[in-house]
């Protein structure tokens, strides 16, 4: 793919996770199949998730060969002060917009030999920002299909 057709495809996962959320009553935020997480939940740890990888592609961008930090996202989904379970959206929809938008800036501005800088990931090992593009163009659409199930849809 070229780096066009992948800044496209990364803005189409963008638009169609808000696509299912903008489309979510405020009824339906703490809906659960019983098996994941509430819709609220999602969004929280997607701005979460998003906000690092926002830092990520910077860092293998200017930084190649640093130090690529994981986190354990299950500890934070659960933690009480971040507040998954019961803080508004509306905040980390306005993160998860910004954060989506610029890293979208910064894909469409790489050159295809920069697609090889790669980091060493604390967890996965060796991560390249060809593997961070299809993971965080992924990553909104394995959600939003997780957010459907929750909903029953």
């Amino acid at each position: 793919m070229t780096i066009a057709e992948l800044a496209k495809a990364y803005e189409a996962a963008t638009n169609e996770f808000f696509r299912i959320i903008d489309g979510i009553k405020e009824s339906d935020l703490d809906k659960n199949d019983g098996e994941g997480w509430t819709p609220r939940q999602v969004v929280h740890h997607l701005a979460d998730s998003e906000a690092q990888s926002y830092a990520r592609l910077r860092r293998l961008v200017a930084e190649p060969g640093s130090a690529i930090q994981g986190y354990d996202e299950g500890k934070w989904a659960e933690s009480a002060t971040l507040g998954y379970r019961e803080l508004p959206i509306e905040i980390s929809l306005d993160v998860l917009r910004a954060v989506r938008a610029s890293s979208l800036v910064i894909l469409s501005r790489l050159t295809p030999e920069q697609l090889q800088n790669s980091g060493e990931h604390s967890e996965s090992g060796t991560f390249t920002i060809e593997r961070w593009v299809k993971a965080y163009t992924n990553h909104p659409t394995d959600h939003a299909q997780q957010v459907l199930k929750a909903l029953g849809k």
